[in-house]
């Protein structure tokens, strides 16, 4: 006769997650709205990032942006500067965003008529990997002065982001960054992932990952 009950919280945690992620993902998919999950650790580029692609991207799509931050709202002021519907997500500690969350966030944006939805996530390269929060894409950035063995540090990041934006590869000979190294690594562990290297402060390699976004905004429609 058992003593005791055990209770798997953490598995009971994300199946449930999960269940709400997909929930909203086929809401989104339902009116059109492509989502991505942009995670990265801070001072990576991810506002400077988004900066560039609002500027790049606004005359063609309708474009709305949650911050997410444990405290202020610096990014979401930058963000509305660029013309873009914007929401600020206080997290209250946390250090990333759920499905839950994100759903709060999806309401007070008022997503009906966008076409691209960017969740900016809290910067740091743990737990926002752990949590599906129902976008259609998870994308991450690894800035050149982070280092290019950030994969065998934290793998998980890299196993579930569909796309790595390598950022401020412009600065590579000032820190010894290896960018075949760095992807050697990151294929490993995610053969499928699409790697761009870039510059969001130049510009360099800034389109590819233009084209990516139009590529899978328009696939997303169609499906």
């Amino acid at each position: 006769m058992e003593q005791y009950k055990i209770i798997e919280v953490k598995e009971s945690v994300f199946a449930n997650n999960n269940r709400q992620a997909e929930k909203l993902r086929e809401s989104l998919r339902a009116q059109k709205t492509f989502m991505i999950n942009l995670m990265s650790s801070p001072g990576s580029g991810k506002t400077t990032t988004l900066r560039r692609t609002i500027e790049a991207l606004k005359n063609e799509y309708k474009i709305g942006v949650m911050e997410a931050d444990i405290d202020s709202d610096v990014d979401a002021k930058t963000i509305a500067a660029e013309g873009a519907k914007v929401i600020q997500l206080h997290t209250g500690g946390m250090c990333h965003l759920d499905a839950a969350m994100t759903k709060q966030g999806l309401a007070g944006l008022e997503t009906a008529g966008l076409d691209l939805v960017v969740l900016e996530n809290v910067g740091n390269l743990i737990c926002p990997a752990e949590f599906d929060t129902g976008a259609s894409k998870k994308v991450m950035i690894l800035s050149v002065p982070e280092g290019d063995d950030k994969p065998l540090k934290y793998p998980l990041m890299f196993t579930v982001s569909d796309v790595l934006l390598v950022n401020k590869i412009d600065a590579s000979s000032f820190f010894d960054f290896d960018l075949k190294r760095c992807e050697g690594y990151v294929r490993k562990i995610n053969p499928g992932i699409k790697i761009i290297p870039m510059s969001a402060k130049t510009g360099e390699g800034m389109d590819v990952w233009f084209d990516w976004l139009r590529t899978e905004i328009k696939n997303w429609r169609n499906a």
